[in-house]
């Protein structure tokens, strides 16, 4: 099965948590210092603490720490004692960091909370990957992420075992009802429009140069009704999104895919509460996409423990 592009902690993913690293830095010190620090802790100072997850969470991002210390330049060592994607209880230790003690302050904010945000991502996405075990369905992530940290959230996303959908508006086609409308509200009801809009979709990627290379680009194409979906499908798309269906309308949807075009994945997306979502699962649909994964994530609650000397 042909899928989008899938995270890992790579060189993109670390440039872009360098950048937001700078961002905070900014926002911290300006062009300036940590005073408080600088008033109460003598240059020299050496010491160690430990970075600890207070509450049960999903490991995502725990290379982000070395990140920090890099790109602020602080003469900390980072001993990590746990790996991505790793599921630990309340009171795991994480981290110890080891160093200047003015420095190991100056970083501790900054290197906090770009890790409680990633785990909490990677902790509420595992709840939902947990409520399908066993369906054959897969949760994937969406585009409803926190500005500047889509690759960021969509790797904590996979490290709490989801799928990434499409990275950005680059790596895909996706036809919703806003392409098909334009401003014409009876373009976005009518089914033989979503089925010309594959037709012509199609024809764009097989027509493409060897520059743009875009002929192996994922084409989806949303629907709200089922008559829009037996419209598509004899025109071979290769996934299509069933928005805001009922649990009983997905089954139909199902059944009516398997009679036209089996091989043509179904995602289904809006209103996916946990609550529903493995009745959702069992309908017999590949794909489940939840934008609560990144945009209703909380951050996980860490602490930093010195170590008494």
């Amino acid at each position: 099965m042909r899928d989008f592009q899938q995270i890992q902690w790579d060189q993109q993913v670390e440039q872009d948590c360098r950048a937001l690293i700078k961002l905070a830095v900014a926002e911290d010190l300006g062009l300036q210092q940590d005073w408080t620090t600088v008033a109460l802790v003598p240059s020299d100072r050496r010491g160690s603490a430990d970075i600890v997850s207070r509450e049960p969470g999903v490991v995502a991002g725990i290379f982000s720490l070395a990140t920090v210390v890099d790109e602020m330049h602080a003469q900390v060592e980072v001993e990590t004692k746990v790996r991505d994607g790793e599921a630990v209880p309340a009171g795991t230790l994480l981290a110890t960091l080891t160093g200047r003690v003015r420095e190991l302050l100056t970083c501790e904010r900054i290197m906090l909370n770009l890790l409680a945000r990633l785990m909490g991502v990677a902790t509420l996405t595992s709840r939902y990957v947990k409520k399908v075990e066993g369906t054959g369905a897969q949760i994937y992530d969406t585009r409803k992420t926190t500005l500047g940290w889509r690759r960021l959230e969509k790797f904590a996303a996979r490290c709490g075992g989801a799928c990434n959908h499409r990275l950005g508006l680059f790596d895909a086609i996706l036809i919703k009802d806003n392409h098909l409308a334009q401003g014409d509200e009876q373009a976005v009801a009518s089914a033989a429009t979503a089925a010309e809009a594959v037709t012509r979709a199609r024809k764009f990627l097989q027509d493409s140069t060897r520059e743009n290379n875009l002929k192996n680009l994922l084409l989806e194409i949303e629907v709200d009704t089922l008559e829009q979906l037996a419209a598509v499908l004899p025109t071979q798309p290769d996934i299509v999104l069933l928005d805001n269906m009922a649990p009983s309308t997905l089954c139909e949807a199902v059944k009516i895919r398997g009679e036209i075009a089996p091989k043509v994945q179904l995602e289904a997306s809006g209103g996916v509460r946990l609550e529903i979502l493995r009745e959702i699962a069992e309908t017999g649909v590949e794909r489940i996409s939840v934008g609560a994964l990144t945009h209703s994530a909380r951050s996980l609650d860490l602490g930093l423990d010195w170590h008494i000397q």
